[in-house]
């Protein structure tokens, strides 16, 4: 029930920014109508989804997942995979910020300072 008030709240919104810019007005009945139907769209979408993670013996929906639903839609499609490359960059920039932190708190060092204790050792033994 929540979702659904969530759902119904989110485009009544939307509906609202429409109006404002194309100088429209909508129904309450119309907009508990679009209300309803994406929310019965999102419960058929979700169980798409874990159809195809089940299709694919996965207990967890991916990205692939997603973008398989989205197939249809070739905006929505080029949209989603444009945020999920934007999310794999970011999340490999975390992983390696966190590798340098934990390898800077452990006392080892990075493959800079490696090879520039290499180059002072050098030098000492000539």
């Amino acid at each position: 029930q929540r979702l659904r008030a969530a759902v119904h709240y989110t485009v009544g919104c939307l509906c609202q920014e429409v109006e404002e810019d194309k100088d429209v007005q909508f129904s309450k009945q119309s907009i508990a109508a679009i209300s309803e139907i994406t929310f019965r769209q999102c419960e058929i979408f979700a169980k798409d989804l874990e159809m195809f993670a089940r299709h694919a013996k996965r207990t967890t929906v991916t990205i692939e997942d997603v973008k398989l639903l989205a197939r249809r839609s070739s905006s929505l499609l080029k949209y989603i995979t444009q945020k999920s490359e934007e999310l794999a960059s970011s999340n490999m920039e975390q992983k390696e910020k966190k590798k340098k932190k934990s390898s800077v708190a452990k006392g080892e060092r990075t493959p800079g300072e490696q090879e520039a204790a290499v180059t002072e050792n050098e030098d000492s033994n000539m």
